[in-house]
């Protein structure tokens, strides 16, 4: 017998309660205090690894953001270069009349804006693969994906891809500008916007074209270099020469010291000879050099003096139909009709007696 069941309860005294079970699924305290010491203990073991990869990622971003910063920055500063070394002809007369302002704007600003976009893509995508990289993440099936999709994209956009690349080969090798007037095949006209993607032209009675820059597979610029005004004099073919060059030759003198002409001409006013002899006439070519642009109104305002100057010197321009020496008769233009015929009349002799002869009349 034990010694707690020999001692007796004392007098108005109640048994301790025993403890009650604990419901099951319910977290006791020290479930709690368990899983606590568990997370501390994991932390405590990978918080050097945590702390290394987020470090690195932050150094991998601050390096990308910096560089991508510094390249872009390089890239503004080596575009305001060309624009300082191309305005730096503004002040010549042929860099006033070749470069013009907005052209060089605009196409600085294109390519600074293609530049720096690509800068950014590839500093960007780089840093973005190398923080897939920090967390241990396959890059393989990505890599394979985009290569996937990229093709894809590049056969069912192959005709937006060649129109920005011609319109970035296009900008870089300079080949027109917002001014110049060009012939693209399929349209021409005067280069109002430079686009990656699109031309924008503005024809001869007005109307915008747009043109895809991959539609283009030949461009004439007619507003590079110099234009060449030529003139086609034709005069009788019994006029003298030596006066007719040297009232030409006098008429491309005196141009050549009015203004404004004597900025568009960019050479003397030429007379090269006969271009041709007929029987009635003989043409005779003016050539002369011009700005870029300025070859029709140099030509039409050589006309104009030339009619002038050939009115005053007694020297007649012909054309057309063939026009007849002086002191000979023109031919009579009724010469090669025929007469009317006699039979054209019904009442005449002539159709009275072709008439055939009726039938005696049968009388009973």
């Amino acid at each position: 017998m034990s010694l707690s069941a020999a001692v007796p309860l004392a007098a108005g005294s109640s048994p301790s309660p025993s403890p009650s079970p604990t419901a099951p699924g319910v977290p006791t305290l020290k479930d709690a205090q368990e899983h606590a010491t568990n997370a501390a203990s994991w932390v405590e073991q990978n918080w050097s690894t945590w702390l290394a990869i987020g470090l690195r990622v932050l150094l991998i971003v601050v390096i990308a953001t910096v560089l991508r910063a510094a390249v872009r920055r390089a890239i503004t500063k080596l575009i305001d270069r060309m624009n300082r070394t191309a305005g730096a002809v503004d002040g010549t007369a042929l860099g006033g009349l070749l470069v013009n302002a907005e052209r060089r704007r605009q196409r600085s600003q294109a390519i600074g804006s293609v530049l720096r976009s690509v800068a950014s893509f590839l500093v960007l995508g780089t840093a973005a693969l190398m923080i897939l990289g920090t967390f241990q993440i396959n890059l393989a099936p990505l890599l394979a994906s985009a290569g996937v999709a990229g093709v894809a994209i590049g056969f069912g956009a192959r005709n937006l891809v060649t129109d920005f690349l011609s319109g970035v080969f296009m900008i870089l090798e300079d080949q027109y500008g917002v001014g110049d007037t060009i012939d693209a095949g399929v349209a021409s006209g005067e280069v109002i916007e430079v686009g990656l993607r699109v031309t924008k032209l503005r024809g001869a009675d007005g109307e915008i074209w747009y043109v895809r820059n991959g539609e283009v597979k030949r461009i004439g610029n007619l507003s590079q270099g110099w234009s060449t005004a030529g003139v086609d004099v034709t005069v009788r073919s019994d006029e003298n020469l030596d006066k007719v060059k040297e009232t030409l030759a006098g008429v491309g003198e005196r141009m050549s010291k009015e203004e404004p002409w004597n900025e568009m001409l960019w050479g003397p006013i030429e007379v090269l000879g006969l271009d041709s002899v007929l029987l009635d006439s003989m043409v005779v070519r003016v050539s002369a050099k011009t700005m870029p642009g300025k070859a029709l109104t140099v030509e039409r305002e050589l006309r104009w003096r030339i009619k002038r100057a050939f009115d005053e010197a007694g020297i007649a321009i012909v054309g057309g139909a063939t026009v007849p020496v002086d002191g000979a008769t023109a031919p009579d233009p009724t010469a090669g009709v025929a007469a009317p015929s006699a039979y054209a009349s019904t009442v005449s002799p002539q159709s009275m007696a072709a008439s055939p002869i009726p039938p005696p009349s049968t009388t009973k």
